[in-house]
């Protein structure tokens, strides 16, 4: 064990983009908790069950077997090949050489499966762009949805973590290629990069070079991915686990009610009824309840870490009844919107900021305190094209629930601005007035059966 100049560079290197991610995760917790206080702590056995089936199990990947298969492979890459990353650091800050090569069988099994698993992402991701930009699925295409940045971004993505890949071979290889011209052994099996011991040549000082050149690109690259996903869609592979654990447990129809109205109309029934007093803020002034949600902090902690998790991979959208038939409603955008709206009221964690609108030269009026979440991100339009059929909600592979953001937002409209349409007011009016959606008086209901009623001649 010998620490160098290298390894006191590699130490403050990791230390600064550990800190730099934390700095981010930080920013991101006071945006999540700008919305509305939520409990939601019990069940832990069926919220756990959830995460394991869900969040690592992938179950509702499988819906779309292709893809799920691909996701598979990328996914349990970046969770089994991470662990060698344990082993990177301990060599990185102390000097040593595969440290854990003591495991001896386990150790050799280990790098056998991160070979091959490697190999499968370069696969996978190499799929992934031949879908996106070749293929072009529909619900991935390039469109005013989805903005440039988030096409720009998954090719990010896919192109770094082949190019991570072949950085981790280019080190395997060279390693192996050394260690058999010195006449010894290397610890670990390595499938893949036996088959290609002679691909780097057998100059001893270029695969040193090309060895150490590919250790330190693929830590780096890693570190870099880490600092760069706050920025990406690919937020998900972290906020999945927590978004999946605090899922909705009622049963999808189930809609949530507003607190202020339950106690006003308990107080209504029984007069012995004591509401709770408001809520009030660290200065002890009452909060101002809103009926529905005009901007982002009228939300729940957890509608906004839904759209911190959000994948945009578009399959809520895909299976949305309204955006299918044409009109304007899209749950995806729902959600960006509200991820967008949220780091321009709060603080933008990412060290990446794109303008999403910009870049396509789309006019957007200039959201304000005054233009808020509800018409500075979302119209009314889109709101009233949702049947509420939670199709969005299925569909989701990281449980977040769309209709929830979508329902507060009308609940504003209707119970603040009276803003319903024509139609919905005109049923207000006839449940208020004759306890029915129809405009006929309780004593007129059953004019129909005497109508239909013929005495009998006996």
């Amino acid at each position: 064990m010998a620490i160098g100049l290298e390894n006191i560079i590699f130490l403050l290197v990791a230390a600064l983009g550990i800190g730099l991610f934390v700095w981010q995760i930080s920013r991101i917790r006071k945006n999540v908790l700008m919305g509305r206080d939520l409990v939601l702590a019990d069940n832990p056995s069926e919220r756990l069950n959830k995460v394991l089936l869900v969040a690592f199990g992938q179950q509702k990947m499988f819906k779309r077997m292709i893809p799920a298969v691909l996701h598979l492979f990328v996914y349990i890459g970046f969770l089994v090949i991470n662990i060698e990353v344990i082993e990177i650091l301990i060599d990185g800050i102390f000097g040593t050489h595969r440290i854990l090569g003591f495991a001896g069988v386990l150790y050799s099994g280990l790098m056998a499966i991160n070979e091959i698993l490697a190999l499968l992402v370069i696969v996978a991701c190499a799929i992934f762009l031949w879908r996106r930009n070749v293929k072009k699925v529909p619900r991935l295409a390039y469109g005013v949805e989805m903005r440039a940045w988030p096409e720009l971004d998954a090719n990010i993505i896919l192109v770094t973590e082949i190019v991570l890949m072949l950085a981790l071979f280019a080190f395997n290889i060279s390693d192996l290629k050394l260690a058999q011209l010195q006449g010894h052994q290397v610890a670990g099996s390595f499938p893949v990069s036996h088959f290609f011991v002679n691909a780097l040549g057998s100059d001893p000082e270029t695969l040193h070079v090309i060895g150490r050149v590919g250790w330190w690109f693929h830590i780096l690259g890693i570190l870099a991915f880490m600092n760069y996903l706050p920025s990406s869609k690919h937020f998900h592979i972290i906020m999945a686990f927590p978004n999946v654990y605090f899922s909705k447990l009622l049963p999808k129809g189930k809609f949530t009610t507003n607190p202020a109205i339950t106690h006003e109309i308990k107080a209504m029934l029984d007069p012995a009824y004591q509401p709770p007093a408001p809520e009030t803020d660290a200065d002890g002034n009452p909060i101002l309840q809103r009926f529905g949600a005009k901007d982002v902090e009228d939300l729940t902690w957890k509608q906004l870490m839904d759209s911190y998790t959000c994948t945009e991979c578009g399959r809520c959208t895909a299976v949305c009844p309204a955006n299918i038939t044409g009109k304007l409603l899209s749950p995806r955008k729902i959600v960006m919107d509200t991820r967008d709206r949220m780091e321009e009221k709060g603080e933008h964690p990412a060290i990446f900021a794109p303008n999403h609108y910009k870049e396509l030269g789309i006019d957007r009026v200039p959201v304000t305190e005054e233009n808020t979440l509800l018409r500075g991100y979302v119209t009314p339009e889109e709101l009233w094209a949702c049947t509420t059929c939670n199709a969005c909600v299925e569909a989701c592979p990281v449980n977040i629930d769309q209709l929830s953001t979508i329902m507060d937002l009308r609940r504003f409209l209707v119970l603040e601005e009276s803003a319903a349409p024509a139609a919905l007011n005109a049923m207000f009016s006839n449940i208020e007035n004759n306890g029915a959606p129809w405009a006929f008086s309780p004593s007129d209901r059953f004019n129909w059966a005497e109508d239909l009623y013929v005495p009998s001649k006996n």
